[in-house]
């Protein structure tokens, strides 16, 4: 009988050494695993970045030129929204600005919005955002426009104040040169304006330009 209970008593010692052993083994494991998960995915060259906003710049006009809305909403930022500014001067109080579901929300409806005040008559300019996208933002096709990066190649007598409202981010211009019959004063830019999210490069300003009275 005392060489039953002895053998048991072997036993439980072991199973109670078993049972403390597969936990440190498991915690280990969870916190290698929790470390592997953790490393971020490496950063973008500079030179990368570029080659994406423009890739990025160009499937914007090309969904604007074929009028393909759902395709531009897209390209919104999701949690920032989008805002609209008629003239280089950008207005953080009047100009129009929308989340990305009211946009994609307004596209589809008949509602008019006012986008701001036209230079020289001073009315204001009411639109849906279908007609605001293909009348003002997109009255010429830019995807034949000059293309630069945080570079600004052409601006008139408006006060062009991007940089200062937006300081630390990447912007794209599209510009499209007068004719000869206007004396060149017929020119239009097309600037968009980028921050980065989750690894992406989403839009937050589309900024037109051209020469003012």
């Amino acid at each position: 009988m005392k060489k039953l209970f002895i053998s048991i008593l072997i036993l439980s010692v072991i199973a109670c050494k078993k049972n403390t052993v597969n936990p440190t083994i498991n915690t280990t494991d969870s916190t290698n695993q929790a470390k592997t998960d953790s490393i971020a995915a490496p950063k973008m060259t500079e030179a990368e970045k570029k080659d994406v906003i423009k890739k990025t710049n160009d499937e914007i006009l090309q969904a604007l030129k074929n009028k393909d809305y759902q395709k531009f909403s897209e390209f919104i930022h999701p949690q920032k929204g989008i805002r609209f500014s008629m003239y280089a001067f950008i207005d953080l109080k009047d100009d129009k600005h929308f989340s990305k579901a009211d946009f994609e929300k307004y596209v589809q409806t008949q509602t008019q919005f006012t986008w701001g005040s036209q230079d020289g008559s001073g009315d204001l300019y009411k639109e849906t955002i279908k007609n605001y996208l293909a009348k003002w933002v997109f009255s010429k096709d830019y995807t034949t426009s000059s293309y630069s990066f945080n570079e600004f190649q052409k601006g008139g007598n408006s006060l062009n104040n991007l940089q200062e409202i937006y300081p630390k981010h990447d912007f794209t211009e599209n510009y499209i040169k007068g004719t000869e019959k206007y004396g060149e004063m017929d020119w239009k830019t097309l600037r968009f304006v980028y921050e980065e999210f989750q690894g992406k490069y989403y839009l937050i300003a589309v900024v037109n330009d051209q020469w003012t009275i």
